[in-house]
């Protein structure tokens, strides 16, 4: 394989890992703060998807149709968890998964009847063509302008934890809730405003991968998995962790269904190698998250550390 597929597969890695981390952080935080397994987090990122595809068909602009899906997408958030999630914080995990479960079949079904099964989500035509990184490398210039958002969103989010006096009162809900109520933090705000950030996040992410992937019924599902995959290895709370863990799983699992098939062919068939290839890379992510959970079982960044 070339160096030039390899820095392009690695960007592709990059670009993955950025928007896996705008799901997981929000998830992470309403994990780490509220206790609660919220399996419909992912069906924030397909309301966020369907909300900027028909924006944009209504506006006739991509973006002012994700600049206005975002802010949609988290007060409908926030509305969802200030009316039916608020009353499953005091019930058990298996509870929660169950109700959330449900919530999910809900909104899919919901979806359906608003606007169909799928919608078109086209990238803007100026940045459909491909950029000149070096000579012999192109690279779409659609997948740049995602990373530079995920780069963005990413500092940013990380500046507003780590560095302001909300991001504070977040870390206390993340490490003792109990003693963040203690000190009179508002926790019935704190939990509206996290879920709603996390909303936005989410829609961010399906506006902008709404082009590269399907807009369609039940597409949070799938990248669901790889988010909750992602907190428990960076560890739950932390938003270092959920950014850490999100580019370890978009390297590992870009670059490995890139290499994975050529590693088998130097030692297997070509019809084997071609089977083997993407059934073994398919499992890598597990395995790391299996080898991190065997040597730090809180994961790499917990925020009760």
């Amino acid at each position: 394989m070339s160096g030039l597929l390899l820095i392009e597969q690695s960007l592709n890695g990059l670009q993955f890992g950025l928007m896996l981390f705008l799901l997981a952080a929000g998830l992470t935080l309403v994990f780490g703060i509220m206790d609660m397994i919220n399996l419909a987090h992912g069906s924030m990122y397909m309301v966020g998807a369907f909300v900027a595809a028909w924006l944009v068909e209504l506006t006739g602009s991509f973006l002012l149709g994700v600049v206005l899906a975002v802010p949609l997408t988290a007060l409908f958030g926030m509305a969802m968890e200030s009316t039916l999630l608020r009353t499953l914080y005091a019930r058990d995990h298996l509870s929660q998964v169950l109700a959330t479960f449900a919530l999910i079949l809900i909104l899919n079904e919901s979806v359906r009847m608003i606007w169909g099964s799928d919608l078109p989500l086209s990238a803007p035509a100026a940045l459909a063509g491909p950029v000149e990184l070096m000579p012999g490398l192109s690279y779409p210039a659609y997948r740049l302008l995602i990373i530079a958002v995920g780069l963005v969103l990413a500092l940013a989010l990380y500046g507003l934890v780590a560095h302001t006096r909300v991001g504070a009162l977040v870390r206390a809900g993340a490490s003792n809730r109990e003693m963040a109520m203690t000190m009179g933090v508002n926790i019935p705000r704190l939990f509206t405003a996290v879920f709603g950030v996390g909303a936005a996040l989410c829609a961010v992410a399906g506006a902008l991968l709404g082009p590269l992937f399907a807009v369609q019924v039940g597409m949070g599902e799938s990248i669901l998995i790889l988010a909750f995959v992602v907190i428990v290895i960076g560890g739950i709370g932390s938003v270092r962790g959920a950014l850490v863990g999100s580019l370890l799983v978009g390297m590992v699992d870009t670059l490995g269904r890139t290499l994975m098939p050529h590693l088998f062919r130097e030692f297997l068939p070509p019809q084997m190698a071609s089977a083997a290839g993407p059934a073994v890379a398919s499992v890598i992510v597990y395995l790391l998250m299996a080898v991190v959970l065997f040597v730090k079982p809180e994961g790499l960044f917990p925020a009760r550390g």
